[in-house]
């Protein structure tokens, strides 16, 4: 996808995201960044209590050295020293909880806010998906939307959660800085300059590793999930063909990489801990150490070093965090720019709509000179074909491999457009909100029936919430289907489950289902796309005279793989090479197309 694989930089991407979040979660955004400086406030309060509360401890007359500090507590009714011991040392405990607790809320509201933002971006690119015309759905591989969908929003998600710690972490080392500062400029400045550098030196060097790794992790995913779809899918013949081996190699090419980037990734973000920890207690030894040639001795100088010791220990953590959510990010960078592609797919104004009524179809769907291909220097898929089948008629499509007939009720179904020619409906051209009302008016059988494991009445009425079934709809549909008698002499009738695909089924049972759920659509053209293809001969001809028993006013296409099937049609279509080559009735095809002619006496 584009910004998978172009320059755009990491601020380039973070802004598109917010752009992609709602007005909802830019307040949410904005209220938590006030809360992130009450707890940077927090934290410059628990940190400056560190001075005094060490000074008290080891030179309480010192405090009473300042005139301001007299007056406070002597107003509390303090006047020695030793007083102010146990109200000091509750005043820094109190300190530390608030901190503690303003940081546990701030990890918390940061939390929430990105995981509900990942539910946000979720619906927003399954929707937009399913918006997308057919023309992009067949030209996709459905593992690359499945992974974007699922594992590329859940590393947005990620990318998120992280932003906000980057985000504290930025807040929280500023205030540290400032209070260390105050404190002692010099000792802040260089455990700031030597730390900030040094994380800065190891960002640097990784930032190229990190991205490449975010790319690998991407691809893989895909390759991962493409491994399972196909070995599952066809686990029957995996099981049957002994296969497992080599589907199992498969999937460790994909998912080795995948967990090697990731492993690599946590590496990077996680391992400049230990030396900066390490460095941490090398500059408070050195500290120390330079502290006790100070007037006073290392006495004197306990409070500071006190403050120091514990703003370095606040400040490598942050520092650390900080590094680790830019890791992170940088390593998920190719999940942003996925998502964000999917995100602004864009989706044709009349599909938002509310849907229109039923076409009402009177006459009849006319082919005038249609040609059609799926990209602008592709081959023609169909060159020059016209027909027209008036309402009520039973329109066979024969023809061999590639010869277009797929791609010719794709074409009628409104689900492709005509790259030149026209298709009319009772004499009107078939665009814009014309399609959504026909479509409404089209029902469609495929080869492969998908069954949804839920109940019979709920597979009927797919594409229904459960609680709007209309129940009565669904026992007409299902007696028309002739599946009625099958359904209701079950102890659970309607309300018995199919099991995964239909496992529970047979395959004319699933097929008659599949024509039942066209049925309780009520539509008045329906379309069988080799809806028989996969069946035994004797189920093919039973659920075929549950088609040919069907009312007369319905309209009905269907393409066939064996000419058996066709054999009752008023009107039999013969394609190749994507144009028509002959059409009339059986007997006439048998008369006179030769190609139609072998193909029947092939079939006998």
């Amino acid at each position: 996808m584009k910004r998978a694989t172009d320059g755009g930089g990491d601020y380039e991407l973070l802004g598109s995201l917010w752009s992609h979040l709602s007005r909802k979660r830019h307040l949410q955004f904005l209220a938590l960044m006030g809360l992130l400086v009450v707890g940077a406030a927090a934290e410059v309060v628990s940190l400056g209590a560190v001075l005094p509360f060490v000074a008290i401890l080891t030179s309480p007359q010192s405090i009473f050295k300042i005139h301001l500090v007299t007056r406070i507590v002597r107003s509390w009714g303090i006047n020695t020293p030793a007083e102010l011991v146990l109200p000091l040392t509750i005043a820094f405990a109190g300190a530390a909880v608030v901190a503690g607790a303003i940081r546990m809320l701030l990890s918390w509201a940061g939390v929430r806010f990105a995981y509900a933002s990942g539910t946000d971006i979720s619906i927003e690119v399954y929707r937009r998906t399913l918006y997308q015309p057919y023309s992009v759905h067949v030209a996709r591989n459905s593992s690359e939307v499945i992974s974007g969908i699922t594992h590329k929003v859940d590393g947005v998600v990620e990318v998120l959660n992280h932003l906000f710690l980057l985000l504290t972490s930025a807040v929280m080392l500023l205030a540290i800085m400032a209070t260390l500062l105050a404190i002692d400029p010099l000792i802040a400045a260089v455990a700031t300059v030597s730390f900030g550098a040094s994380y800065g030196c190891i960002a640097w060097l990784f930032r190229r590793r990190l991205h490449r790794n975010s790319r690998s992790i991407a691809k893989e995913q895909i390759r991962v999930l493409k491994a399972l779809q196909e070995g599952l899918g066809g686990i029957r013949d995996v099981l049957l063909d002994g296969t497992q081996p080599l589907y199992c190699d498969i999937y460790i090419r994909a998912d080795a990489p995948l967990r090697r980037a990731q492993g690599n990734n946590f590496f990077i973000a996680a391992s400049p801990r230990f030396a900066m920890e390490s460095a941490g207690m090398i500059l408070i030894a050195a500290l120390a150490y330079s502290l006790r040639l100070r007037t006073g001795g290392i006495g004197a100088a306990l409070p500071v070093l006190g403050a120091v010791a514990l703003g370095a220990q606040r400040l490598i953590p942050a520092l650390q965090q900080g590094y680790n959510a830019w890791a992170t990010i940088a390593g998920r960078r190719a999940s942003v720019a996925t998502t964000l592609d999917l995100l602004d797919q864009p989706m044709a104004a009349e599909l938002l709509r509310s849907p229109p009524l039923q076409l009402e179809f009177v006459r009849e769907i006319k082919f005038d000179s249609v040609r059609f291909r799926y990209s602008q220097d592709g081959p023609w898929v169909l060159d020059g074909v016209s027909f027209a089948v008036p309402r009520g008629a039973r329109v066979g499509i024969v023809g061999g491999t590639g010869s277009g007939k797929t791609t010719t009720l794709d074409l009628l179904m409104g689900l492709l457009s005509p790259t030149d020619g026209t298709i009319e409906v009772d004499g009107a051209p078939l665009r814009g909100e014309r399609i959504r009302a026909w479509q409404r008016t089209i029902a469609h059988v495929p080869q492969s029936i998908y069954l949804a494991d839920a109940s019979i009445a709920e597979n009927i009425a797919l594409g229904t919430s459960p609680d709007a079934i209309d129940m009565d709809r669904v026992r007409r549909a299902a007696r028309r289907a002739q599946i009625a008698d099958f359904i209701e002499s079950g102890s659970e009738g309607y309300a018995a489950t199919v099991g995964e695909r239909g496992i529970r089924l047979s395959g004319g049972q699933r097929q008659r289902i599949g024509i039942a759920r066209a049925l309780y659509k009520e539509a008045s053209v329906l379309i069988f796309d080799e809806a028989t293809s996969a069946l035994d001969t004797t189920t093919e001809q039973s659920v075929m005279r549950a088609i040919d028993d069907l009312d007369r006013d319905l309209t009905i296409l269907l393409i066939a793989h064996r000419l058996s099937t066709v054999r009752h049609c008023d009107v039999v279509m013969e394609m190749g090479q994507g144009r028509m080559i002959a059409h009339g009735t059986y007997d006439e095809l048998l008369e006179c197309s030769p190609t139609f002619r072998r193909m029947a006496l092939a079939a006998s």
